[in-house]
């Protein structure tokens, strides 16, 4: 073959070959403008998340603001515990998120609507949190807070497929570093002896961000709908390819995301039963924090582990996440027995443990969706990170609901004592 034909024949385009409309347009102009993409998608992570960490932050509060006799009768019980569990406001701030996540990959993709509403709903659920004058108010504040988390989070995923694959990671860690700031200005607001009302108003700003971030700095994609596969050749595109059409399509697909959905559902079933049921009954008596601190800042270390971890994707990735749902099983056997026989000699042990925690919870959930922007094709790439994003609240859920009994069990035990304190 001679030089000249050979360039033409190089030049020709493969047949096989699949573009996706837009893809040639962006990858044009990649060192100019991803930056923007990337930055964005940091910060929605940052925002969509932040009144979700908030609200768990401060269920100790709540609780306590609106049972003011629970401290009498704690001391009647043995222990020092509440006798009503932050379970109680994990479920409302995961089940109306998991209720969303349903519901959400099977409306229409109007994304313009869907995050106004989530803005909209995350202001009006800091607002009615801060003003509450009435547990139920709060509860209500919580439950809104939770539905603007769900509809932003499948809504940011599911647009993700239309943008550089890179944007899951900064996504993930804009979530873990909602997790870490999150925690961290409540603990630091609150240690300040900011009132809890002028701490959510303070917060009021972040559903700002959130919508200068989606509506200024994100730029639209070359096509404002799912990518469209077009093949060069007159050949039809292979069953796996093809995009979901209809209710039932969609619905029997959901068997082939399992293997993503299962072991993402264990870790955080796992982690959020740790946290919610048996974070506050880990007590340690006459150190420089009272009780109250020690529960906001483990709050703290745990999401400090979750932020590192959902933004190391680029540099340590990790298929086999079923192993980390096995690791924080080992988390789960320790806690448990921690809180029944206080047998750890210093909290600083405990702050190493729950960091782990952490790293496992935010690995597990960056590392799914990494690898699934790479295995999933573009067509479905929409659907699928929609439906798998419900899995870790099927998992929080369910610990909710155990973390309650378990919880008030504990509390009915004789009292513990720490045998060795470092």
């Amino acid at each position: 073959m001679t030089a000249s034909k050979q360039q033409e024949a190089e030049s020709e385009p493969d047949p096989q070959v699949v573009v996706a409309p837009g893809d040639a347009a962006r990858s044009s102009r990649h060192d100019r403008g991803l930056w923007r993409d990337l930055t964005a998608y940091w910060i929605l992570g940052l925002c969509n998340n932040y009144g979700y960490v908030v609200m768990l932050s401060a269920a100790h509060d709540i609780i306590k603001q609106f049972n003011p006799t629970d401290d009498a009768e704690e001391s009647d019980s043995g222990r020092n515990c509440h006798l009503v569990s932050t379970g109680a406001i994990l479920l409302a701030d995961v089940l109306p998120s998991l209720f969303v996540k349903m519901l959400m990959p099977f409306f229409p993709f109007w994304v313009n609507f869907r995050i106004a509403l989530a803005v909209a709903f995350s202001a009006a659920g800091f607002l009615l949190v801060g003003f509450a004058n009435a547990e139920w108010m709060a509860l209500l504040g919580v439950i809104i807070t939770s539905a603007s988390s769900g509809i932003g989070e499948t809504t940011f995923l599911a647009y993700s497929s239309r943008y550089n694959k890179n944007v899951i990671s900064t996504w993930s860690s804009g979530t873990g570093g909602a997790g870490v700031i999150g925690s961290l200005s409540y603990a630091s607001l609150r240690s300040l002896n900011v009132s809890p009302r002028d701490t959510m108003l303070i917060m009021l700003i972040f559903p700002a961000i959130e919508a200068v971030a989606f509506w200024l700095i994100l730029r639209r994609p070359q096509v404002d709908i799912l990518p469209v596969t077009t093949v060069e050749s007159t050949e039809v595109l292979i069953s796996d390819e093809k995009p979901l059409v209809g209710f039932k399509e969609k619905f029997f697909y959901i068997k082939h995301l399992f293997k993503y959905m299962l072991p993402l559902c264990l870790v955080y079933f796992f982690e959020y039963f740790i946290n919610q049921g048996l974070f506050e009954l880990v007590y340690f008596e006459d150190i420089f924090l009272d009780k109250d601190s020690q529960y906001r800042w483990l709050n703290v270390d745990y999401q400090i582990g979750v932020f590192i971890s959902r933004s190391s994707v680029n540099i340590f990735q990790l298929d086999k996440i079923w192993l980390m749902s096995i690791f924080q099983f080992v988390n789960v056997v320790y806690f448990l027995t921690e809180v029944i026989w206080w047998y750890t000699p210093s909290i600083w042990i405990v702050f190493v443990i729950v960091l782990w925690e952490g790293l496992l919870g935010g690995g597990a959930y960056v590392n799914t969706f990494y690898r699934m922007s790479k295995e999933i094709s573009a067509e479905r790439q929409q659907f699928a990170m929609a439906m798998v994003v419900q899995s870790d609240s099927y998992g929080i859920a369910l610990a909710g609901f155990l973390a309650i009994p378990v919880h008030n069990a504990i509390c009915g035990l004789p009292a513990a004592t720490r045998g060795v304190v470092w």
